[in-house]
């Protein structure tokens, strides 16, 4: 056992967050923390990082237990470099043991300037080397607040594999579904102030959890048949009350006291749009440059009425600026977007917008709709937010007692009010709670317009959109059809061949270059085969048959298994490792032939 928190209760003026949480963290554990936003997972890691005192319970390490904690708002020092932040506080030994590392981790995370200065960077650069800062520095215990904040899909994707490697034990709050499955054994869910542990990922725990609430309801069923069977024999008349078992009246009274199981409420959106005619938006060769940096160039496309689009991409390529372009937020460089008659645009913008925290949850939302008309009919303002999570108490709190993550939902509650038949999200996932992820997806899949989002999420994207916009960071943008796996796997593909072709081409020139060599005249030098490589020249190309045929049916497979990630990845791995040999027998198979036509030229 690495850390120990016991009897953890913590609360906030009238609410409680934490009441009487125990969690263990041993050698090899790697646990996911969810719950609905607002129910105190960052506060619990803050407790366990010690940053944070309980208002009762302990947290107890052994005094050589290092930890190391990724704050969601880290405390910046502007006259400090990129890597002087990294290693503050640091000895040099340490610094001249992990620095190589460091900047190997920064350059991963697209961070190559290491002796530029914190003032300099952006908010996403910011947290990309604070994500840094606490992978560098050797530790037993690795907090993580929301690590996938802030990094584009190819960065999530290596985050994700460092971690699955990584030695010590981790405890991290992340909405990020693929990423708790393939990184986490333990999921701990934080639910009405309770808290649950499932030794799985988060497959498994869904499964569990769905095992755990029906033996609760049973349970649930069981105690209200017993109080309504106590109930009838207690109301039997004053007499008869007299000699009734005092045990048995104190039993059903402790029952009665129980909080029974509360039926969770669910966000369920219902699709509420205006009507979209035939014309929605025209994308006609827009161009938008910064500087030297083209971000488009001469985009062109028309977005259909039922379109899902996810836009990716490298952090920097352009991703927010096309959203902004088609919102009229910044205009292009040339070309034009042109919207139709009835388009009503939705922008939820990856920066929220600035909020009054001194008004009412309720009076936030009434300043967009009143009232607001669904297919299962009107409903108000207050109706929409019980529906987004926000029960009757909690709508006449001021804005600024919400979370973070409470404050997006309710942006994302504003946005829906408006009642659009055209959305564009940009990182929608950022610090929005798996639950209300689910339920927007859900949204989305029926929703009566078009959607273009931006997104690192790639659950989301495998649920929702339908094509890819990928921003190459060079003005050129690629259209491509199918889920975000199905992308990634096409891509994968793709980028194989053109390594395998660029080394195809460097072996012949190589060998071309010998072969003019070994050309002049020498009259002692004499070329044969070896015994070994005769063989192998007889089975080269039977082996090089056996190896397309193999990955002509894996290739298939993925095709099947594109929207199962774990699958996928087990397939993806397969399938490097067969290209991987089919690369070094051609390389062998071009060696061999060209050996054997300088034999044959020599015989003759």
């Amino acid at each position: 056992m690495l850390v120990s928190a016991e009897k953890i209760t913590k609360s906030f003026t009238e609410k409680i967050l934490l009441n009487d949480f125990s969690l263990y963290i041993n050698e090899g554990d790697k646990i996911g923390v969810i719950g609905i936003n607002g129910t105190g997972k960052s506060t619990f890691l803050k407790i366990i990082a010690g940053i944070e005192v309980p208002d009762s319970g302990s947290v107890t390490k052994n005094s050589a237990v290092r930890v190391e904690y990724l704050h969601q708002n880290t405390v910046w020092d502007d006259g400090l470099t990129v890597m002087e932040h990294i290693f503050e506080g640091a000895s040099q030994e340490l610094k001249e043991i992990y620095e190589h590392e460091a900047k190997t981790i920064l350059t991963k995370l697209g961070i190559t300037e290491f002796n530029k200065s914190i003032g300099l960077l952006s908010g996403g650069q910011r947290r990309r080397v604070s994500i840094a800062s606490a992978l560098v520095h050797p530790c037993d215990v690795l907090i993580l607040d929301e690590p996938t904040n802030h990094l584009d899909n190819d960065m999530v994707q290596w985050l994700e594999t460092y971690l699955v490697k990584y030695p010590g034990a981790i405890i991290m709050v992340t909405h990020d579904r693929y990423f708790l499955d393939r990184v986490v054994n333990k999921i701990v869910e934080i639910d009405g102030g309770r808290l649950f542990t499932y030794q799985a990922n988060y497959s498994k725990y869904l499964e569990l959890k769905a095992e755990r609430e029906e033996m609760e309801i049973g349970s649930e069923r069981k105690r209200r048949s017993f109080l309504r069977t106590e109930l009838e024999w207690i109301q039997r008349g004053p007499r008869a009350r007299g000699t009734k078992s005092k045990d048995r009246i104190e039993r059903f009274e402790e029952l009665s006291n129980q909080r029974g199981i509360v039926e969770q409420s669910k966000l369920k959106l219902n699709s509420v749009s205006s009507r979209l005619g035939k014309k929605t938006v025209e994308i006609h060769n827009i161009s938008k440059a910064f500087g030297n940096i083209q971000l488009v160039k001469d985009f062109e496309t028309i977005i259909l009425r039922d379109a899902r689009i996810g836009v990716v991409g490298r952090n920097g390529s352009g991703k927010t600026t096309l959203l902004n372009m088609i919102a009229g937020r910044l205009q292009p460089d040339s070309g034009t977007v042109v919207f139709g008659n009835t388009v009503k645009l939705g922008y939820f913008s990856q920066d929220s917008v600035e909020m009054d925290l001194s008004l009412r949850v309720i009076d936030y939302i009434r300043e967009f709709a009143e009232v607001i008309f669904t297919p299962d009919g009107t409903l108000s303002a207050s109706q929409m937010l019980e529906k987004f999570l926000f029960p009757s108490d909690l709508q006449w709190n001021t804005i600024g007692k919400l979370s973070g993550g409470e404050r997006r939902r309710l942006y994302l509650l504003s946005i829906i009010m408006g009642a659009p038949n055209f959305l564009l999200l940009d990182e929608p996932t950022n610090d929005l709670d798996i639950q209300t992820l689910t339920i927007l997806e859900d949204y989305l899949e029926n929703f009566n317009g078009a959607v273009i989002t931006v997104s690192h999420d790639r659950f989301f994207l495998d649920k929702v959109v339908h094509t890819i916009f990928e921003l190459q960071g060079d003005g050129k943008i690629n259209k491509r059809t199918g889920t975000y796996s199905e992308y990634l796997a096409a891509r994968e593909v793709e980028e194989k061949a053109e390594i395998k072709t660029v080394q195809k081409a460097e072996i012949k020139n190589e060998l071309r270059s010998d072969f003019k060599t070994d050309s002049k005249p020498q009259s002692n030098k004499k070329l044969k085969f070896t015994f070994k490589e005769q063989r192998e020249f007889e089975t080269v190309d039977v082996e090089i048959a056996k190896l397309e045929e193999q990955l002509a049916v894996l290739s298939e497979r993925l095709q099947n298994d594109a929207s199962d990630y774990v699958k996928l990845q087990d397939a993806m791995a397969q399938k490097e490792t067969l290209e991987k040999m089919l690369e070094e027998k051609m390389e062998r198979w071009v060696y061999l032939n060209d050996l054997a036509e300088k034999i044959s030229n020599m015989d003759r």
